[in-house]
């Protein structure tokens, strides 16, 4: 059982998963919120009723699943349309990820969280024992989305509009690890922080 969760947040394309993949290579159980997500709204789900019961049957697929591009495509264009589909899934999700890191086994627990920032931070978290933001420049990310995505550079600065910024990311960060050079400069700054979390876990129960 882990008494002591971290979250790890990051502006989209900064290298959460980066960073997560190497906490997980020491050992440490990560809980992922995408695959929270994903769970939250699965067929059958109470989430999906109330998403269908909010947005009506046209967001779902033919076999009855939600319909992820048309969904996206709703709120992408909509921001009270985002809202009201946060305020349905962001419960479940933060239910699930506290549930799967209790459970976890380890001096401590990672909960992988990309909208830590603007589904409410502490407030909402208050479960959590310490805030990782992994950062990076607007530039890096802005080259990083437009070569992983194949997208144009419009599109990217749209993507980075809908999130939170840098300043409110940093205003709730407990450590930050910059990432804006080689991939391989992450190796170091996650094994130190690795080390500091399992004596700040020691600490806790002690």
């Amino acid at each position: 059982m882990s008494d002591y969760i971290v979250g790890v947040t990051g502006g989209v394309a900064s290298g959460k998963s980066e960073v997560t993949r190497r906490f997980e290579a020491l050992g440490v159980f990560v809980a992922d919120a995408d695959l929270a997500a994903r769970a939250a709204v699965a067929p059958g789900s109470p989430g999906l009723a109330e998403v269908t019961a909010t947005f009506g049957t046209e967001v779902l697929a033919d076999d009855g699943s939600l319909d992820r591009v048309a969904m996206r495509q709703r709120v992408f264009a909509d921001t009270d349309a985002r809202r009201r589909l946060e305020a349905i899934v962001h419960p479940h999700v933060r239910a699930q990820l506290r549930r799967e890191c209790a459970a976890a086994p380890g001096r401590y627990a990672i909960a992988a969280i990309p909208l830590l920032t603007e589904g409410g931070a502490r407030a909402a978290y208050a479960w959590l024992d310490r805030i990782l933001v992994v950062d990076a420049s607007r530039e890096t990310q802005l080259a990083r989305l437009v070569q992983r995505d194949g997208i144009d550079v419009a599109l990217a600065e749209r993507m980075l509009a809908a999130q939170a910024d840098r300043r409110q990311r940093l205003s709730i960060a407990d450590d930050v690890i910059v990432n804006d050079g080689p991939l391989q400069r992450l190796d170091a700054h996650v094994a130190a922080l690795d080390m500091r979390y399992r004596t700040l876990a020691t600490l806790s129960t002690s």
